[in-house]
């Protein structure tokens, strides 16, 4: 398979290094496009693929072009993207907020894959919500998936207008894991440990968890009520959450994330 890769950051390169790992993709036959000089430069010495810096006829022999540029870029590389690309190519936008008949449109191009992945897919460890354009057929989008796992698990969506709510759970989600386990290192440093310690503390605490979490039989209310015994530590800092509706305000932020992905999907 060849696959063409534009806009080489984070999560372009999340991908390109996932294909390879699992020797999904040749290095020969994984294109980089990379339009920053050095950053080119900076891929090159790496060896992950064959980079180049425009969007040239390379680019028209891939089965599939990943566009993973910023969506304020899209504009200025939409053009030379059309001009090259071909009627069997799969396209997977990676970008956030731009629907896939906007990108149909500026491309003339009618097979197109939208997904959303998260920053955890850098270790192989995200979830990305994805759907298809009709005119994908059951065989590419079989392919698609299996790369796009290759970063950690995905999740089809028959309705394009759920990957607002993928955005705004998942994709964003992230951000609100790093904001609480900041509050509580915050909270180790004002109960007196330093910052080392704090967060080891609250890191590890995090990481075991999580793996009750997906190994015990058990429901969230359940691993909550085995912490929290009546009259102790827990139940005051559970009620302290409650009285300041901590729950209904991370609900709220987490739907206002959902209702800015929308307004950013229809420009």
């Amino acid at each position: 398979m060849k696959i063409a890769i534009l806009g080489c950051g984070n999560m372009g390169m999340a991908f390109a290094k996932s294909f390879l790992q699992y020797d999904l993709v040749k290095k020969d036959n994984l294109t980089l496009i990379e339009k920053s000089a050095e950053r080119s430069a900076a891929l090159r010495s790496e060896k992950t693929g064959v980079v180049v810096d425009t969007i040239g006829p390379r680019v028209g022999e891939s089965d599939l072009i990943i566009l993973s540029v910023k969506p304020q870029d899209f504009a200025s590389a939409q053009d030379e993207l059309r001009a090259v690309i071909q009627p069997r190519q799969v396209v997977l936008s990676i970008m956030a907020g731009i629907p896939i008949s906007l990108i149909q449109e500026r491309l003339s191009h009618r097979m197109v894959i939208r997904a959303m992945p998260n920053t955890p897919a850098m270790l192989g460890m995200g979830i990305t919500g994805f759907t298809a354009s009709p005119e994908v057929d059951a065989a590419s989008l079989r392919k698609v998936e299996n790369l796009i796992n290759a970063t950690g698990r995905s999740i089809f969506l028959e309705n394009e207008a759920m990957l607002d709510a993928v955005t705004a759970l998942s994709g964003s989600g992230p951000a609100y894991f790093y904001y609480v386990v900041k509050a509580m290192v915050e909270a180790g440093k004002q109960m007196g440990f330093d910052e080392g310690t704090a967060s080891l503390l609250v890191k590890q605490t995090m990481l075991g968890s999580y793996h009750l979490i997906n190994n015990a039989d058990k429901s969230l209310d359940d691993l909550i009520k085995a912490v929290a015994s009546k009259g102790g530590t827990t139940e005051a800092a559970l009620r302290t959450f409650e009285a300041g509706t901590l729950s209904e305000t991370l609900q709220a932020g987490i739907h206002a994330a959902q209702v800015r992905a929308t307004e950013l999907s229809k420009g």
